[in-house]
């Protein structure tokens, strides 16, 4: 799965480690989540979404296979 964390997370100057804070994971989480290498739970996807005032898919873009 895709996503646009990262170009969300730099839009409002928040460091990774700064979400990982405001969103109660680990900086590695963080990154995992913006290389596309960790799908993150529905409970932090909607997380996430709140932080940015958007909704989850305009975060994550899911991609058939």
């Amino acid at each position: 799965m895709k996503n646009k964390l990262a170009e969300l997370r730099n839009h409002r100057e928040i460091s990774q480690e700064g979400l990982g804070k405001i969103l109660q994971v680990s900086r590695q989480t963080i990154i995992s989540i913006e290389k596309g290498k960790y799908n993150p739970s529905l409970i932090l996807a909607f997380k996430i979404a709140q932080v940015f005032n958007c909704k989850i898919e305009d975060i994550f873009i899911y991609e058939e296979e």
